[in-house]
């Protein structure tokens, strides 16, 4: 172990009390302390002349003191006058003690920092730091002074000083902090060598440029957060060569049975749907697991495509699960395949939190013993008490919504069983590639770019809520015509039950102003069995017209329901607001999405509403929403990894992530071992939580 593994306690100075205030910065080793970047900097490498100060800035000014006084005010206050030639300024102690107050005897010199405010004497400084200096007073600093994160009870010179104390250590012993890139791929990609960066950091020179160093665009912080995007997308690669060097089962391609599947269907696969089988169907052939993403946009029909690779899985005597986010899309899930799968003599077993008593015992017990091979559920799948007797392929839908922690649990349920099991990972909110190459380096991707014939692009409007009687009376005419229109609530509020009661509202007051329409409504809070009978009938056209919450953005299949207004879409994100536009135009006639918003919008939002109207294409979308919103709030908190970072910024380094991939390919090529180095480096305790390292 090197001397920058060591505990911060073999610092001069670091006793336990401070240990325990730098831990709740995340310092815990000496190599900690250097990877801890300011946030801002300080030029105090010049004295101002007081004649040339500024209201606002900070500046270092060094002069004799030519009176001190208490005065009062509304506060006590101990008023020092510094003069150094070229002007007056004061500077200005609301708490003092008597020994301070007798350090400033007139005639002697002080060299203050501090930002000048406009006050009653004219410029003043409030509280600055200073000291009193003689004839031989040394230069000042010779760098910009870094301002760190810190914590209460931790001041800046304290952290200042530690951090002073590493990079001694470091220059003394370069050797104990590898590079981790070699010298050729930097020169490849353009990095300046790590320790010449982080010297840069915490020390910048006064010519550089501070704008660049706070705002995370210098060359060094750039390097660092190339480092860092890089160790993260080599842990995902470790994850998977991890995965991949376990055996899984082949399964034979399940022609009969697929066969007798698609005969059933009222309609045909997709050119784009049989491509991405045949990738899929090739993986399963293998004896090392497949790891794929199915990215399909909304109503591409990944759903058929999950039910032919369950049923490959189960022709080879495996068991197949997929498990969905919500409650309302397990339910989908569970309907379609009991269905399709009931005339094959398959029975599908159903599981999530809500199953209790004897039917949750029942459902284990089947699933444990391989009674039933095909389950469907939600995150319950998880649990400690579900075992699997041979899990053969595990289906993740809506993978966003989960982290790559909860794709290794559902690995672990099939390795109980002797297995590997095979994943399948779906999602209907499409991800730009240059994302999808970081966020997702763990899996192959898959994509089902064309919609079945027949489907009806949707016509969007984008109009402001005083023009609600127009709206109403819209549906009104639909609902007359024999379709069925869905209205959506949303809240700015992140609170489930307020959502709920909204939609209440609205509900009761679409009651009153459409009285001959039979209108039903569904949110979260719901019991399932409610929100299920909810569905049925609107399904079956006894209800006109649906009131709900967003949770029908995935999962719901109405062909018949041709229009949908969405209240206050300036809430919703663009893939939240197209995945929910989804749930029309899902037959052949014309449909139709209302963005009924709440007028004066921000630019961002009148930008997402515009994409809205432009545009059907969910690939198209996602670039936009990637340019608009960012790369975090694009993939979400919940994307394990990239959601976490210590430097990078997803949103302010966008334009590292098309190089992340080069450069872990040409470092895997060429010096392999510096991976665990630099995944050790960034991701520490949290690269065993993936199973690495």
């Amino acid at each position: 172990m090197s001397e920058l593994d060591s505990s911060v306690t073999t610092l001069k100075g670091v006793g336990e009390a401070l240990a325990l205030k730098l831990a709740r910065l995340k310092i815990e080793n000496v190599a900690d302390l250097l990877f801890h970047l300011p946030l801002r900097y300080q030029d105090r490498t010049r004295i101002t002349p007081i004649a040339t100060l500024r209201s606002g800035h900070e500046a270092v000014v060094e002069g004799e003191v030519a009176a001190a006084d208490v005065v009062r005010g509304r506060r006590r206050s101990l008023l020092v006058r510094l003069r150094d030639g070229s002007g007056i300024l004061s500077l200005r102690f609301f708490h003092f003690s008597p020994a301070q107050q007798q350090q400033f005897r007139a005639g002697v010199r002080v060299r203050a920092f501090g930002e000048a405010r406009a006050g009653a004497t004219g410029l003043e400084i409030y509280h600055p730091e200073y000291r009193l200096i003689g004839a031989n007073e040394p230069p000042v600093e010779d760098h910009l002074t870094p301002i760190y994160p810190t914590t209460e009870g931790l001041h800046q010179a304290r952290l200042r000083a530690l951090i002073d104390q590493a990079m001694v250590m470091l220059e003394a012993n370069p050797e104990t902090l590898p590079d981790g890139i070699p010298d050729a791929l930097r020169q490849r990609f353009d990095l300046p060598p790590l320790r010449e960066c982080l010297s840069t950091l915490h020390h910048p020179p006064p010519d550089s440029d501070a704008d660049a160093l706070s705002e995370g665009m210098h060359p060094a912080t750039r390097r660092l957060a190339m480092e860092e995007l890089l160790a993260h997308q080599l842990s995902l690669r470790e994850v998977r060569l991890r995965i991949q060097t376990d055996g899984a089962p082949q399964l034979p391609s399940g022609r009969g049975l697929k066969t007798r599947f698609l005969a059933q269907l009222p309609f045909s696969l997709t050119a784009a749907q049989r491509r991405v089988l045949d990738e899929i169907s090739h993986d399963l052939a293998r004896p090392a697991p497949m790891l794929r993403l199915v990215q399909g946009d909304v109503g591409s029909g990944k759903t058929v495509v999950a039910a032919m690779s369950a049923l490959t899985a189960i022709a080879g005597d495996c068991q197949a699960a997929i498990m969905a986010p919500t409650e309302l899309l397990a339910e989908q899930h569970y309907r379609s395949f009991r269905d399709w799968f009931a005339p094959l003599d398959i029975e599908v077993a159903w599981l999530s939190g809500k199953l209790k008593g004897k039917a949750r015992l029942d459902t284990k017990a089947a699933i444990a013993d391989g009674r039933v091979r095909m389950i469907v559920g939600t995150h319950a799948i998880f649990q400690d008490d579900v075992h699997f007797q041979r899990l053969g392929l595990a289906i993740i839908d809506e993978q966003h919504r989960f982290g790559v922690h909860q794709r290794l649990a559902l690995r672990e349920k099939g390795e109980a069983g002797g297995l590997t099991p095979h994943q399948l990972v779906m999602t209907a909110t499409p991800i730009p590639r240059t994302l999808a190459m970081s966020a997702y380096a763990d899996l192959d991707v898959s994509v089902i770019d064309e919609l079945p014939p027949g489907r009806t692009p949707v016509t969007t409007a984008v109009v402001p809520d005083e023009r609600r009687p127009d709206v109403i009376s819209r549906i009104r005419n639909a609902c007359a015509e024999g379709r069925q229109a869905y209205w959506v609530c949303t809240l700015i509020e992140e609170s489930e039950t307020l959502t709920c009661q909204a939609a209440e509202v609205t509900r009761d007051e679409l009651v009153e102003a459409l009285p001959d329409l039979a209108i039903g409504l569904v949110h979260g809070r719901m019991k399932a069995s409610d929100k299920a009978e909810v569905m049925d009938a609107f399904k079956s056209g006894e209800l006109d017209l649906l009131v709900a919450t967003t949770v029908i953005e995935v999962g719901v299949d109405v062909p018949n329901a041709s229009l949908m207004i969405i209240e206050n879409p300036e809430r919703l994100g663009l893939s939240q607001l197209h995945q929910l536009r989804g749930r029309v135009g899902r037959g052949s006639t014309e449909s139709f999405c209302v963005l009924l918003y709440h007028p004066p919008l921000s630019d961002t939002s009148r930008q997402r509403l515009s994409v809205m109207r432009e545009t059907t294409d969910g690939f198209r979308i996602a670039e936009r929403d990637l340019q608009i919103r960012g790369p975090g709030e694009v993939l979400g908190t919940r994307q394990t990894g990239l959601a976490q970072m210590k430097i990078a910024d997803l949103e302010r380094d966008a334009d590292l992530l098309p190089r992340i991939t080069p450069l872990a390919d040409a470092l895997l090529n060429t010096q392999p071992d510096a991976s665990k180095l630099l995944i050790r480096r960034w991701l520490g305790e949290e690269a065993g939580r993936y199973g690495q390292v």
